[in-house]
């Protein structure tokens, strides 16, 4: 970890010898550590730390990035002139209007010191509490444990300040039998929300009813998706739809619903940087605060995000703080996706289906047709079919092909 303090002399250095009209710097660090596991050992324990220096220089509307992980004096004024170099060499973006300016940072608290703490002993620890729950049962374990800080400053010429430090912890893991898994994950911010034993014996659970599956034919069914499953395909949704560029390259099926009713009145999406269920992030990689936006509101189509450069292109919009690290060819993205919860839980949705499929998760998806939310991809570790309100037995995987939309 660099620091606070560290970061502002390096930022301050390169900002005071730039000689481009607008200066920014980014460092991203992290200290990252490993634990992974298969056939029900740990095979390897990996440690990095790593920490980027990103400097973006302005020269009316030309702008160049150039970046280095040598943050050395020599190396932070080197990396300073070939950035100055870049821009040079590029052509005007007329689309281009300015750095921002500062906006106040609200405080978020995403840095928690015992994740920080957290020994390779620890990590085995909590690994061996899946494995040997797999192999009292004839079933084996794998998966990876992670525990990591990370910290992000941003500072420009205009006047943006922001540092903000986080740490995450994150276990996955899946387990085998001879002919049928599960699957089970945590992520927090916290290591002591990482119960490894819940996950474990979910799992495990899953993996055992999921031997032997039978073949279903192909066709419409109505489905249960767990939230590993919705995750996966809001992460999708959001990467098609809710970036003001795709809505401005008319890529995005929001540019011409924007206020429609799109979803059932049920669907409440959209994005909080500084909610705690989440991964707390303040600011984006241009430093600006971010905003909580509505994608969709009872159903109905309302807001995308935005960056400085995506809001320079209409009248009267600001950044919602939903930058990426420049150059970005993909535009503003969503980093918090929240959805609003229903109103009843899985086994009353499963009481009230007559015949369908109970899906755990999803893998190897391809977007098909952005414009249409049109997905494809598999089911995995744990598809079960539903007849008469209850789960009869597995059934083998299945390609889907659909639009999250519809």
């Amino acid at each position: 970890m660099l620091g606070e303090k560290r970061f502002k002399e390096i930022a301050d250095h390169i900002l005071t010898r730039s000689s481009a009209e607008q200066t920014e710097v980014l460092i991203l660090g992290e200290d990252r550590q490993l634990t992974r596991f298969a056939n029900s050992y740990i095979h390897q324990n990996v440690s990095e730390n790593n920490a980027e220096l990103r400097v973006r220089a302005v020269l009316g509307q030309r702008a160049g990035v150039s970046s280095t992980n040598d943050l050395s004096t020599a190396g932070t004024e080197k990396v300073l002139e070939e950035a100055i170099a870049v821009a040079r060499l590029q052509p005007p973006n007329p689309d281009f209007r300015s750095l921002p300016s500062p906006t106040p940072i609200p405080k978020v608290n995403g840095f928690v010191e015992r994740t920080v703490q957290t020994t390779p002993q620890a990590r085995a620890k909590a690994v061996g509490a899946i494995c040997r729950l797999a192999k009292d049962k004839g079933l084996v374990a794998s998966g990876a444990f992670t525990t990591a800080v990370f910290e992000m400053g941003v500072a420009n010429s205009r006047g943006v300040f922001a540092y903000d430090p986080s740490t995450l912890a994150d276990m996955k893991t899946v387990i085998l039998g001879d002919s049928g898994s599960g699957y089970a994950q945590a992520t927090s911010m916290d290591v002591a929300q990482i119960e490894a034993e819940i996950l474990g014996k979910e799992a495990v659970d899953k993996a055992i009813r999921s031997q032997n599956p039978k073949k279903i034919e192909p066709g419409e069914y109505t489905v249960i998706l767990e939230e590993y499953a919705v995750q996966e395909m809001l992460f999708y949704l959001s990467y098609m739809s809710f970036s003001a560029l795709a809505v401005q390259e008319k890529r995005s099926f929001m540019a011409e619903r924007l206020g429609q009713k799109v979803m059932s009145e049920n669907v409440y999406l959209w994005d909080d940087g500084v909610d705690p269920r989440g991964l707390p992030a303040p600011f984006d990689y241009e430093g600006v605060a971010k905003k909580k936006v509505e994608f969709i509101s009872s159903g109905t189509a309302k807001e995308v995000v935005y960056d400085s450069y995506t809001a320079g292109r209409e009248e009267g919009k600001n950044s919602s703080g939903h930058a990426l690290p420049a150059p970005n060819p993909e535009g503003p993205l969503p980093w918090n996706i929240i959805m609003g919860n229903g109103g009843v839980t899985k086994e009353e949705l499963l009481a009230k289906i007559e015949k369908g499929i109970w899906v755990s998760r999803f893998w190897y998806i391809n977007p098909i047709h952005p414009l249409r939310t049109v997905i494809t991809g598999m089911t995995r570790d744990g598809t079960f079919l539903i007849q008469k309100g209850e789960i009869a037995r597995p059934i083998k995987n299945l390609r889907f092909t659909q639009s999250i939309v519809e």
